[in-house]
């Protein structure tokens, strides 16, 4: 089995030695997935590649000032316009989290995967996976220092905001020393760190404040107070005017709970099923319990997407929580 230098090692020998990529993150994409698919394209331009960047569904207004963010082409607004056969996937732990991109790939694809999901199944023909890695940012900064290429502020822009968000301003289990070093190198290249903690973690949209709220007033908790979970329906999402990308954080709150060890939020989605967002404070594995549900994650931050309606999936997960504790 490979080590991970010479994992990175195979991905820079990839990179130099095709053109005209395809680089892709996983639906719905999030902090680290937009910054590590905007660090790829920015890499590729510097090595003078020809590429395109897609994704399944609009990354958050928040993140469109990033380097050529307008550029990201959102897979939901357009049909398939032509094959890739060079195509790399970062922060997409299996490869049905791509979405409907993969109507992009070529049938003889050659995939370059990059992640640190510990639930990635390794799916492509040269894999970089570090589960140990507080973000695929991290890695995709391990790679970068393997190419003779001018550092500037909207790659060590674009780096920050992943680490930023996927280590919860730098305050999860998963904010090592070697994450603080990178961080502290990335703001020496230019990069204004309270301004993105205030756009990025602070700032809070009018739609996003009253979802909020209605979330809050579902609020349930288990009878021994150890699981707590809220939930969001259609109605709630037309009544406050809100987005996607408004309900980001709002698992956070049951979970941080006295108590509790397990929080849970709900979405209802408006074509059916439900999506499922789960938080642990450590004793339950609840990347474990997404991917028995056909989903993955982070043994304290995972999520699935499950069929049936909202009162049959709350009972099902919560139930499953409970024997996991």
């Amino acid at each position: 089995m490979q080590t991970y230098e010479q994992e990175l090692q195979q991905v820079k020998s990839f990179l130099l030695e095709h053109d005209d990529y395809l680089v892709v993150s996983h639906v719905q994409p999030d902090g680290d997935a937009v910054s590590s698919t905007l660090a790829v394209g920015w890499l590729l331009s510097c090595l003078g590649k020809k590429f395109a960047m897609m994704n399944e569904g609009p990354i958050p207004k928040r993140m469109s000032g990033l380097w050529h963010a307008d550029e990201l082409i959102n897979l939901s607004e357009q049909q398939p316009g032509r094959n890739f056969k060079f195509v790399i996937c970062v922060d997409c732990a299996d490869f049905d989290r791509v979405g409907r991109t993969k109507e992009w790939f070529a049938e003889d694809a050659l995939i370059v995967n990059i992640d640190h999901h510990p639930t990635n199944n390794r799916y492509g023909a040269v894999n970089a996976v570090r589960s140990d890695a507080a973000a695929t940012a991290e890695i995709l900064y391990d790679l970068l220092q393997l190419f003779d290429i001018r550092w500037d502020a909207d790659i060590a822009t674009a780096l920050y905001t992943g680490l930023l968000t996927d280590t919860g301003g730098f305050r999860y289990s998963n904010t090592s020393p070697k994450v603080m070093g990178i961080a502290s190198e990335l703001l020496s290249h230019g990069v204004n760190g309270p301004e993105l903690a205030e756009l990025l973690l602070e700032e809070m949209t009018l739609p996003q404040m009253q979802v909020l709220v209605q979330a809050l007033n579902t609020l349930s908790l288990s009878e021994d107070g150890k699981i707590a979970w809220v939930y969001v329906t259609p109605e709630h999402m037309k009544l406050c005017g809100a987005i996607n990308e408004d309900l980001e954080g709002i698992v956070n709150y049951p979970r941080n709970i006295q108590g509790v060890e397990v929080g849970i939020l709900f979405k209802q989605l408006e074509n059916g099923g439900v999506k499922v967002s789960l938080r642990s404070a450590g004793k339950v594995d609840v990347a474990a319990l997404a991917q028995s549900f056909g989903g993955g994650g982070h043994v304290r931050a995972a999520g699935c997407r499950m069929e049936g309606n909202l009162e049959e999936v709350i009972t099902r997960i919560v139930e499953r929580v409970r024997l996991a504790l």
